[in-house]
């Protein structure tokens, strides 16, 4: 079976569309408010835009780690409802919550220090600096809250209970949102912190958005161990060594993140810029892409929980195919209207018409990254998280990057150059990963 032999009928479908719409609609939102964000920061300048792009992917690296521990959760907890365990559901998210802050208060205490050192190594502008440093340090103080945020939301994609992470998220949004255009343009008597509030106001509403979800897991999740069981210690140490490999494949992506955009930072302020909206709109494009993949990850763990190796295979495979629809509708689309998306977030003609042909180029190859990602993630949710690791890290750091930054800063291709390298790279890791379902060599995982 294949991703273009496969394509679900209208129970799977729904099934689907049951667990990915909620997160669709929950990731829509983020990335409206990244597009806001950008929207708003943009009024300042490519200065400012450049410092928070630079520290938005300098922040993504340093809690990518942590992000990576919802893998764990998730993975558990749908093997654990598939089994028939409901009352243990819960207990993978204590493990998580625990890890969360075991992990995410020390890292936080380094990284917040460390940071106007190494933004002066992520740039080479003075400017960029000054503004991006502060900004980085604000958005390192949500690192515990992001951690626990991210366990909740594997929990719930895994009990099937996404409608919980969207109204979450929804309330979170907006609250940033109207947070931004106080805190960034000193509006109803407070200061105009430019830059900085920006992260003051993602960082504000990150810890809202925790103490949402425990009161939501409160009511919800109490029957199922939340807060009531401990995991020992080997259990622990069990979902420890299960999320690792995903924690470092998302920290190491993370740092091919901050790797690209040093690369670009080579080239130019202006490709930098470019490169913090395209990178963007690839995160929006995606969300729908995002939101089945998650569901995958939680169907294949329900079928393996029940034995079902056929069933779990067949899911990966229906999930595939639907987003691979969706991202060759999507190429139609974004080509049409590549201009006039660009011309709204980029005010500089010159950086514009930098970013106009990587983002063909980019949108050209979509469904394979889309599809990928489904698949990437059914091997996640089989436990196969060793496996996912390795083929990120040979993808992105053996290929990506190094031959990036030979046809982009050395070779003199600039950014176009560079963002054929990365096509490239993204439908490359997108049919190994095809390879590596259709082996199946992730059935006999016992987790």
């Amino acid at each position: 079976m294949s991703v273009i032999a496969s394509f679900p009928g209208p129970a799977r479908r729904r099934a689907v569309w049951a667990l990915a719409l909620p997160i669709m609609g929950g990731m829509m939102s983020q990335n409206v408010l990244n597009l806001v964000d950008i929207a708003m920061v943009g009024h300042l300048g490519d200065a400012a835009l450049a410092a928070t792009g630079i520290g938005g992917f300098a922040n993504y690296l340093a809690i990518a780690f942590i992000i990576g521990l919802s893998a764990g959760v998730q993975a558990l907890a749908a093997r654990r409802l598939g089994e028939g365990r409901t009352t243990e559901t819960a207990v993978p998210l204590n493990g998580g919550l625990l890890l969360a802050l075991l992990l995410g208060l020390p890292t936080c205490a380094v990284l917040y220090f460390a940071t106007p050192w190494a933004y002066q190594w992520l740039t080479q502008d003075p400017t960029v600096a000054e503004l991006g440093a502060p900004y980085l340090q604000v958005r390192l103080l949500a690192m515990v809250a992001v951690g626990m945020n991210f366990s909740f939301r594997g929990y719930w994609s895994a009990v099937h209970l996404t409608g919980i992470y969207l109204r979450t998220l929804l309330i979170m949004h907006a609250v940033n949102i109207f947070l931004n255009w106080v805190l960034i343009f000193g509006n109803l008597g407070a200061p105009a912190l430019g830059v900085y509030g920006a992260g003051l106001a993602t960082t504000l509403s990150l810890y809202l958005g925790t103490a949402l979800y425990f009161y939501f897991a409160w009511r919800r999740a109490r029957d199922h161990g939340f807060l009531g069981r401990t995991p020992t210690r080997s259990t622990l140490w069990q979902q420890f060594r299960l999320s690792l490999p995903a924690s470092l494949q998302q920290f190491f992506f993370a740092a091919g993140l901050v790797a690209l955009v040093w690369i670009v930072g080579r080239i130019g302020t202006a490709e930098v810029a470019a490169v913090n909206v395209l990178m963007t709109f690839h995160i929006t494009a995606i969300l729908p892409a995002f939101g089945v993949a998650l569901a995958c990850t939680t169907l294949v763990g329900n079928a393996l929980g029940r034995r079902d190796v056929d069933d779990a295979a067949r899911w990966g495979w229906d999930c595939a195919a639907l987003t691979l629809v969706y991202g060759l509708c999507l190429s139609v689309l974004l080509v049409a209207f590549a201009e006039p998306l660009l011309a709204f977030f980029l005010q500089n003609p010159e950086t514009r018409d930098l970013a106009y042909w990587p983002m063909i180029i980019w949108a050209l190859l979509i469904s394979f990254d889309c599809a990928g990602m489904v698949l990437m993630n059914g091997l996640i949710g089989a436990g196969d998280t060793r496996r996912v690791l390795v083929i990120s890290l040979v993808a992105q750091w053996g290929f990506f990057l190094p031959v990036a930054f030979v046809v982009g800063p050395l070779l003199g291709f600039g950014l176009l150059g560079v963002w054929i390298v990365n096509g490239l790279y993204r439908a490359g890791q997108a049919l190994e990963l095809a390879r590596q379902w259709a082996g199946r060599r992730w059935a006999d995982i016992e987790i």
